[in-house]
Parts: structure tokens; C-alpha cells; sequence
């Protein structure tokens, strides 16, 4: 079963040929991401071509592992494996950004609201 409200429905995939679970996903541009202040920076790229970068976040199988894929123009660039534990491990810490891709500067405490928002319900 998918727990996106009605809007997000459509984002949600199923997982395997029976149907009988669902890997969830949710796609945001960069524009967006930035926006909600999750997304600080992506270097090289100006604020402009944000609205060009799609960033998926999926839910795996595995309990607080989340797979964020980047594309840009619609063409795959990347995939980074992030386990939530680790992210609340930062928190933690007092680590304020994290850098993925190479490039794109994550705020962490926006980036666990979000996870928590859209996987957990919280």
C-alpha cells in the first residue's frame, strides 16, 4: 500500500511481479529542494539551472536505507546509498551539511525532515 497523499500517489512504484509490495519514491527538482532550504548549493550550476536537476529519493527493502538518485535533463548522473542512521549520527555530531554527488551541499536537519516527512509520516 502507498502512503502518499492523493497528489503523490503517482510516485509511488511497485517493488516486485506479485504486487505485493511497493518501493516508495518521490521526486523533487533542485528548484524545489532548494526552495525548502534542504539543498544549499550545487557547485558549478547556477540557481537558475536548478529547475533542471531532479533529485528521486527511494526507499529500499532495508529498514532506514534510502537510495538518492540525480538527474539532470533527464539523464541519470548518480546514485548515492544513505542509511537514516547515519544521518541522525551527523545531527548528532553537529555536522550542519553534507556533501553527496560531488557537488550538491545537503542541509542534514532539513534533510531528515524531509525522509521523515514523505517515509515516516512524522
Amino acid at each position: 500500500m502507498c502512503f502518499f497523499r492523493k497528489k503523490n500517489r503517482a510516485k509511488c512504484k511497485k517493488g516486485n511481479a506479485g504486487g505485493s509490495t511497493f518501493k516508495r519514491s518521490v521526486e523533487y527538482t533542485g528548484q524545489k529542494l532548494y526552495e525548502k532550504g534542504v539543498i544549499e548549493e550545487i557547485e558549478g550550476l547556477p540557481k537558475q539551472q536548478f529547475k533542471h536537476v531532479v533529485f528521486e529519493f527511494k526507499a529500499e527493502d532495508e529498514n532506514g536505507l534510502f537510495i538518492i538518485s540525480g538527474k539532470f535533463m533527464g539523464v541519470t548522473m548518480e546514485k548515492v546509498e544513505i542509511v537514516f542512521q547515519d544521518l541522525l549520527q551527523l545531527r548528532f555530531k553537529g555536522v550542519a551539511e553534507k556533501k553527496m554527488f560531488g557537488k550538491t551541499k545537503f542541509n542534514v536537519d532539513l534533510l531528515i525532515s524531509l525522509i521523515n516527512k514523505k517515509f515516516y509520516g512524522k
